[in-house]
């Protein structure tokens, strides 16, 4: 990945993860129709899910020997998958960087570094180290570990980078978001993990370009169109020409057209339909545009965009409509037109500010 200084966004590119088959395999593939595609679309998903799984393996290892409840059975049973195969190594070795991420913002924040204990004697250094390995666990999880494994593009609050991709097709995370790539000679596919990124896709009739969030799969019909993955349900708006978005329920597939935009709750299953694609991409333009929506799905970009965390201290605020276009520059400026327009207050403690 090469970043490029001086633009506005941060700019980069990323080389797919290609397939060993040959050109000609590829021909082939072409030649011999759906069937073979299918297949070979099959294969793609299966080793993205051993891959998957493998990164899943060595978070599990590597949080059992931290908190101390692996056996000498168990440390067998470890080294031999350890062993098994370099990729089950390289993931292991990834997990172990991630936690060193985590004990170095132990050791820089003094109010976890002087944790007390009551235990005195020789079990004083004991307690200590476990309350530090799970704090460290605990702030694994809160960096994102086990996204950061599975994720090839990620960006942080307040950071909204631009990938390129090997086939000309670029991607644009919004703060706080995450996405895997998997690029074969038969599909495109890019699995978003965390948060909201906008597409440009370069056509390819030969190879589909999927965006596969949640339970919802985006095929681009030669398009630009932005995905979003919120705590409640997916939003997937089209800014150009056309996508096909499908389910993993049994609802059946729905086209969208430039201008578009969907809203799928998975949990009710419920889909809403409106003309509001340039409101879901507003947040290229540093804004959030929103109509009519609630404040937990508001307070969720907050969170995505701001440092600190914004909590709703009321449940029954959390489905209170909200209107607006809200500058997300400023995050003391935005909690100001929050609470003015719905007639709360903020209340400040530390990092925490909590509508009430």
């Amino acid at each position: 990945m090469i970043a490029t200084s001086g633009a506005p966004s941060h700019i980069a590119s990323i080389g797919s993860r290609s397939s060993t088959k040959s050109p000609e395999h590829a021909s082939s593939f072409v030649r011999n129709g759906r069937l073979e595609g299918r297949e070979l679309f099959l294969t793609d998903r299966r080793t993205a899910d051993v891959r998957r799984k493998r990164h899943e393996q060595a978070v599990d290892w590597l949080l059992r020997a931290q908190d101390g409840t692996l056996t000498e059975e168990d440390r067998a049973r470890f080294e031999l998958w350890r062993a098994a195969s370099p990729e089950n190594h390289k993931a292991y070795a990834a997990a172990e960087r991630l936690m060193g991420d985590a004990r170095t913002a132990i050791a820089g924040d003094p109010t976890l570094r002087n944790t007390p204990t009551t235990a005195g004697g020789a079990g004083k250094p004991i307690v200590a180290g476990l309350l530090v390995a799970i704090t460290a666990g605990a702030l694994f999880f809160a960096f994102d570990g086990p996204i950061r494994l599975k994720a090839d593009m990620i960006s942080g609050k307040g950071e909204t980078p631009i990938f390129t991709l090997a086939d000309g097709s670029t991607i644009q995370l919004n703060a706080s978001s995450a996405v895997a790539e998997d690029f074969s000679p038969a599909r495109r596919t890019i699995r978003l993990l965390k948060g909201q990124a906008y597409f440009e896709v370069k056509a390819d009739p030969e190879r589909p370009f999927t965006v596969e969030a949640g339970d919802a799969r985006v095929t681009a019909l030669g398009t630009a169109f932005d995905v979003r993955l919120g705590s409640g349900e997916t939003d997937v708006a089209v800014a150009q020409h056309s996508v096909l978005v499908e389910f993993d329920t049994p609802r059946p597939a729905i086209r969208l057209s430039e201008g578009e935009q969907i809203a799928y709750a998975p949990s009710s299953g419920e889909l809403t339909k409106s003309p509001g694609a340039k409101l879901a991409t507003s947040w290229r333009n540093g804004r959030l545009v929103v109509e009519n929506r609630p404040l937990s799905f508001v307070i969720e970009e907050l969170n995505r965009k701001f440092p600190g965390h914004v909590v709703i201290g009321r449940p029954s605020l959390e489905e209170r409509r909200v209107t607006g276009v809200i500058g997300m520059s400023d995050k003391n400026a935005a909690l100001s037109f929050v609470a003015k327009a719905l007639g709360v207050r903020v209340m400040r403690f530390g990092p925490i500010s909590v509508l009430m």
